[in-house]
């Protein structure tokens, strides 16, 4: 449907992304923002670990490795595991522009079953940056980086302040993240999307 237009079709209005200054150098790994996020941390067991680098301009590569704790059908990932993955990929962005964003809309096509022990190779970038709302993409591919595309996503990212966590975020988790004396860990918690 040509000229179609949808949530995630930036305005004309919108103007390209601009990598910051301060942005992590193409390759450096971004490590995990929160240790109890489903989709980088650490200490979750059945999380999926996505590792995340800096990529060039304003994107992000990354790659998650499909456990048996992420099947939906019997040795294929679960679509809404494959959907976190990219999600959790996107919100990865926000480093590239050094902003706290969330999600406000994601869509996801699936091209491809991905298998158990299959390592998905993702890709996002930023498309277009619109006062506080940010428009990117994500694919994930299976075989390398340049194999075909599995799974592929529209997103449209909302800037936010720290106080979109401090005030919607379960107290006791708050007040243990703004409690550790580690004040790097304490705004690395909130730099990425929930």
């Amino acid at each position: 449907m040509s000229g179609r237009t949808t949530a995630l079709t930036p305005p004309p209005e919108a103007g390209p992304p601009v990598r910051h200054p301060d942005a992590p150098a193409p390759g450096e790994l971004i490590g995990a923002h929160y240790e109890y996020c489903f989709g980088c941390g650490g200490g979750v067991p059945h999380g999926l670990h996505v590792e995340a680098r800096a990529g060039e301009g304003v994107s992000i590569t990354a790659e998650f490795r499909v456990k048996e704790a992420h099947q939906g059908a019997p040795g294929l990932a679960h679509g809404g595991v494959l959907a976190t993955a990219l999600d959790e990929t996107l919100g990865s962005l926000g480093w590239m522009l050094r902003v706290i964003a969330v999600t406000g809309r994601l869509e996801t096509d699936y091209l491809l079953p991905v298998p158990v022990d299959a390592v998905l190779h993702l890709r996002a970038e930023v498309t277009a940056v619109h006062g506080r709302k940010i428009y990117c993409t994500a694919t994930g591919r299976i075989g390398g980086p340049e194999g075909p595309v599995a799974v592929h996503a529209e997103a449209l990212f909302i800037e936010v302040k720290v106080d979109h966590f401090i005030e919607n975020g379960r107290p006791a988790e708050i007040q243990a993240t703004l409690a550790n004396p580690d004040q790097v860990k304490v705004a690395r918690a909130f730099e990425v999307n929930p």
